[in-house]
Order: structure tokens, then C-alpha cells, then sequence
């Protein structure tokens, strides 16, 4: 089957695009509300793009009714900070919560039976159950498309990982074990895929 992306309607081309790129990492990313409390989103257009500086970049849309931006944009704007953790597999419903569009300022926090932990050195706490956890300051934020969307790039500051996944081999290396971080990766829909075989294949010489 061939498909022609020429005049399509966007919400096909999304349609289409997130069902056949995948699996996309979730990035789960708590943002500090006007008040003091915190927004918690999830976003699968997602990805690390550089390492020096290491960056990280999510691309955060519209609110679906309104057509105005979404508080993780907002706040991560207005205060410059934020927080990007890795959810696994019993987290998955809470993700999914966490994704309904509420009023400007109110927390997600309050539906979710999740628990905020210190963050050390950084201004933002994390969320306990989470393996991994990035602390990020704004670097910068680009519009692109005719919506249009914002590219928000953080640079990472801090990484929080659990000591369950995260170990020195035996060349004194810090590696990590993907599987004790059991990330949920999304598919189209209301799809997700869990963590399954590790295929190990070395790299050429």
C-alpha cells in the first residue's frame, strides 16, 4: 500500500504517523504550575538529539478545544525548568490519566495516586515510581508547522536513575539494564508496548 501525504488532512497524516513509527519513548514530563504545583503530561514525539550540550526535545502541542498552548509549554516557559522521567509498564494508566486536558493551573497530581520525592540539586522534585528521571532547564523553544507546534529542547542537567538498573560492568563502566527500567513505548490509539526481548548484535569493527 502506498500513501500520498500530498494534501492530506493532518489529523490522517497524525493518524498515520503514529501508528507506524513505533514503538516512541513516553516522556512523562512534570512542569511547575503558577501556584506552586505541578502539571505531569505525557508526550511521545520525544527524543535525545545531542550530546553536547545534552539535550533532550519534546514536541508539546494544542489544547484539543481550545487551540491554545498546553500548561507544559506555558510553565516551561515561564519558569525554565522541568522534569522528564521514563514511566514502566504499572505506570501505564496513570500516564494515560495524566493526559486529560484540564483548566489552566490545575494538577494532574490530584487524580493520581503518585508519590513526589526530593530531586537533589535541582529545584523540582521527581516521581518516586519512575527508573529514570532527567532534570532539564529550557534551552529553547521553536514553532514549526502551520498549528503550529512547539519543539521544546531542554538541556539535561541531572539524571535520576534507580539503583535496581543502573550498575558498573566489569571495565568499571556505568551501563544500564534496559529491562530493569521496563520503559513503556507507545503505539497508535490507546496502544502501548512493554518491554520485550533484548536483541544483543555487536557493532561492526
Amino acid at each position: 500500500m502506498l500513501i500520498d501525504f500530498e494534501g492530506m488532512d493532518p489529523k490522517d497524516a497524525y493518524h498515520i504517523l503514529t501508528q507506524t513509527v513505533i514503538p516512541r519513548p513516553v516522556a512523562w514530563v512534570l512542569s511547575e504550575n503558577p501556584d506552586g504545583d505541578f502539571n505531569l503530561a505525557p508526550f511521545s514525539f520525544f527524543t535525545p538529539i545531542t550530546s553536547n550540550p545534552p539535550l533532550l526535545m519534546i514536541s508539546v502541542g494544542k489544547k484539543p478545544a481550545e487551540g491554545v498552548s498546553k500548561d507544559t509549554r506555558v510553565n516551561i516557559e515561564a519558569r525554565k525548568h522541568f522534569v522528564v522521567h521514563i514511566a514502566h509498564r504499572d505506570l501505564a494508566a496513570a500516564v494515560t490519566e495524566s493526559s486529560r486536558t484540564l483548566p489552566h493551573g490545575e494538577s494532574e497530581l490530584k487524580n493520581l495516586d503518585l508519590e513526589l520525592v526530593d530531586f537533589e540539586g535541582t529545584g523540582l522534585p521527581r516521581l518516586k515510581d519512575c527508573h529514570v528521571a532527567f532534570a532539564c532547564e529550557l534551552y529553547d523553544i521553536k514553532e514549526i508547522g502551520a498549528a503550529p507546534q512547539s519543539l521544546v529542547f531542554g538541556k539535561v542537567t541531572r539524571v535520576w536513575v534507580s539503583d535496581a538498573a543502573a550498575r558498573y560492568d566489569d571495565k568499571n563502566r556505568l551501563t544500564f539494564d534496559g529491562a530493569a527500567i521496563d520503559p513503556i513505548g507507545r503505539l497508535g490509539g490507546s496502544e502501548y508496548v512493554t518491554f520485550g526481548e533484548i536483541l544483543k548484535i555487536p557493532r561492526p569493527s
